[in-house]
């Protein structure tokens, strides 16, 4: 991808104010209610330095149109399709490019519509308080003479970015470039707070694993999915970045800024790598924590067949002597009845027969249940 050249003769507006009639309508003032999407803040900049900051649409075109060297930079959160409808018409926007910025949920990209060049990113933090990284899309519409962020969600700050233009002008008389150059740094720089945040919680989930807290799965499949996310915006960043440095080495843009652009690549390179590396970490992690799991089952299967096992002898040992003892006591039961026709009740060894008897049985039992192990 290349980007379009900055070139006096590019303008397609006229620099004379349009008629009444196709004016563009006041749509948003630059400090909306917070609650609705709306202009968050547009500027005119000659030179490197603002001219002034309009206070609607409608103003920022009727300006730029009278500013034959300025440069439109309007920024958007969440913008309404009446504001986008108004800016495709004024900047002759392609309709893809416009449906991709009201619909966000894109993946990060480059392409070229014309003379206009659309720009996916997307955007990371990480959250302290929850743990968890927070993903933000931003769609940049870049021409010769102006530059429009479209924001959707809390990341990234582009006031700190504006603010670090605005304070180094040489860089911003740079033209458009220069501030798509500034925006990808700070979404780069943007993702090395998360790297150290997500390293933070790998290490806190692998103590977690080996600790065996019942937890620790679910929030190693709610970091890889954040993962997959992550990699998903910085992957695509690679390519990108390289079509950039050739459209800026193809239309001899300022050397200083190609070699801040190669700076971002290999940042992005950086952090690209890391993401692959928590992804397998992650992967590791998950095995390892299957395997542990798996043996802590079969580690508590073992000792409740152990204890299963002892609970059976036991009731061996108790069922044999209840048996050994059952004989005497249904033999005594049995002569302890009082009839008066009992063949041995009257018989003189009718007493030493009954204890053999009892006796006999007892010991017979035991060496039974002896011989078995029940015993």
């Amino acid at each position: 991808m290349t980007l379009p050249s900055k070139k006096p003769n590019w303008r397609r507006r006229s620099t004379a104010p349009a008629p009444a009639a196709e004016q563009a309508p006041s749509v948003a003032p630059v400090a909306p209610s917070p609650d609705r999407g709306s202009v968050v803040q547009a500027s005119l900049y000659r030179d490197g330095r603002k001219v002034s900051s309009p206070g609607t649409l409608a103003d920022t075109f009727r300006q730029l149109r009278e500013e034959p060297d300025g440069m439109a930079w309007i920024g958007l959160h969440r913008p309404s399709e009446a504001e986008l409808l108004s800016l495709a018409a004024e900047f002759d926007l392609h309709e893809l490019a416009v449906e991709d910025a009201m619909e966000a949920h894109q993946r990060p990209k480059l392409e070229r519509y014309g003379d206009t060049l659309f720009v996916v990113l997307r955007a990371a933090r990480y959250l302290d308080a929850q743990e968890e990284v927070d993903f933000g899309e931003l769609h940049v519409f870049l021409g010769a003479d102006f530059l429009i962020t479209v924001r959707h969600g809390a990341a990234p700050d582009l006031s700190a970015v504006r603010r670090r233009m605005e304070e180094t002008p040489e860089l911003l008389a740079l033209g458009p470039e220069a501030v798509l150059y500034a925006i990808l740094d700070a979404v780069v720089d943007g993702y090395a707070p998360v790297v150290a945040g997500v390293q933070n919680d790998i290490d806190e989930i692998e103590t977690e694993v080996f600790r065996g807290d019942p937890e620790v799965s679910r929030r190693i499949y709610e970091l890889s999915r954040e993962m997959v996310e992550f990699q998903r915006a910085t992957r695509p960043l690679v390519g990108m970045l390289h079509g950039l440095m050739a459209g800026f080495a193809k239309y001899g843009t300022d050397e200083e800024l190609q070699r801040h652009l190669r700076d971002v690549a290999d940042h992005v390179t950086h952090t690209s790598e890391r993401v692959d590396g928590f992804r397998q970490a992650l992967t590791e992690i998950l095995t390892v924590n299957a395997t542990l799991v798996t043996q802590q089952q079969n580690a508590e299967m073992r000792a409740l067949a152990e204890a299963g096992f002892a609970q059976n002898e036991e009731i061996k040992k108790i069922s044999s002597w209840a048996a050994i003892l059952f004989a005497p006591t249904l033999v005594g039961t049995i002569y302890g009845m009082n009839f008066d026709h009992m063949p041995e009740l009257h018989w003189v060894y009718g007493y030493p027969f009954a204890m053999v008897l009892m006796a006999v049985v007892c010991t017979s039992l035991y060496v039974v249940f002896k011989r078995r192990d029940w015993l």
